[in-house]
């Protein structure tokens, strides 16, 4: 299993046009195959940078989303949007001090 973490920092004025982007494809992205789960994390001292957060089977289930058309429909409708480079992190878990949901 790999984690994902994605920074992404918008333009102030484009915030919400990627919130209701997002509602739009956030299913198809959760439900892939090979996604275990997505977050979606908004910084509360600079409201413009969002974070997802995901898991993956494998690191190869998050490249074959990566070169998927699902991403292919993502990734243009929001580069606009930025006013930073997006940062990526593709992590494995090594200690995990969360606590189950009953």
């Amino acid at each position: 299993m790999v984690t994902r973490i994605v920074k992404l920092s918008f333009k102030p004025e484009h915030v919400d046009d990627f919130l209701e982007f997002f509602e739009g494809i956030k299913n198809k992205v959760n439900e892939y195959p090979g996604c275990l789960g997505m977050q979606l994390m908004r910084q509360v001292d600079q409201p413009h940078v969002i974070f997802t957060y995901s898991q993956w089977e494998s690191e190869d289930k998050l490249n074959e989303y990566r070169a998927s058309g699902t991403f292919g429909k993502v990734w243009p409708n929001i580069k606009p949007w930025f006013n930073a480079r997006p940062e990526a992190w593709t992590n494995k878990i090594v200690f995990n001090g969360f606590k189950k949901k009953n």
